[in-house]
């Protein structure tokens, strides 16, 4: 029913998590292929791929592209993005079976949906990101890549896919796809503790939101890119 893609890059501090919270519904048979799609890695992302006896798929790096290089494998009338450092909550696969199904059914339009965003980290800077996050849903509808996105496959493929963007491929997207067509589950996809501590939560939610702002001031992708970094 779905094939899950997850773009990797010197991702082995948070994919073993990731993964793992796939085996359940693997075995349920509702996510029936994994494609990891890597841009090189040079740590144990490979091994760690292997033991989850998932698909590897190799690509030149950069996120856009290496999402539509899973997308372009993909067998099942579904697919899930996912990032390797987030880790869906336990149950969330009946949640999205139920929209699927009435998707599937025509009880409602082809659609996309992502995850409530959360963090494993205990302190009020992370709950302030989750705020920031939800107050931009709430006022944007406009859910980023770490928050995951279950879509149709011709969906998908109507709206033209991932496009090989070094950044924002996320929200060049769901423009794309559209406020209209898109949903919030209440499920959670929950970034990885190891993750968060690397980084400056507060530091990072800043920092996407101007790179948003600036990519709504129509300035070039690359140039967001190089101030991203």
């Amino acid at each position: 029913m779905i094939t899950v893609i997850v773009p990797t890059l010197n991702s082995e501090k948070g994919l073993a998590a990731c993964l793992t919270a796939l085996v359940t519904p693997t075995v349920e048979g509702i996510v029936r292929e994994v494609i990891v799609v890597d841009g090189g890695s040079s740590d144990r992302t490979a091994e760690i791929i292997d033991q989850a006896g998932a698909t590897l798929v190799r690509s030149a790096p950069g996120r856009g592209r290496q999402l539509a290089a899973g997308a372009d494998k993909a067998r099942m009338p579904w697919m899930l993005f996912l990032h390797p450092d987030t880790i869906l909550e336990l149950g969330w696969e009946r949640e999205a079976t139920n929209f699927m199904e009435r998707v599937d059914s025509g009880a409602r339009p082809a659609a996309a949906a992502a995850f409530r965003f959360s963090i494993d980290e205990p302190g009020f800077v992370s709950r302030l990101a989750e705020l920031g996050v939800a107050a931009r849903w709430a006022l944007l509808r406009m859910p980023y890549g770490n928050q995951g996105l279950l879509i149709p496959r011709r969906l998908y493929r109507e709206l033209g896919g991932y496009k090989p963007l070094s950044l924002m491929e996320d929200v060049d997207f769901m423009r794309r796809i559209g406020r209209r067509r898109t949903v919030i589950f209440r499920a959670r996809a929950i970034r990885n503790a190891e993750r968060a501590r690397r980084g400056s939560n507060l530091r990072d939610g800043v920092r996407s939101l101007s790179c948003l702002a600036l990519h709504h001031l129509r300035v070039p992708t690359g140039m967001i890119a190089r101030l991203y970094r």
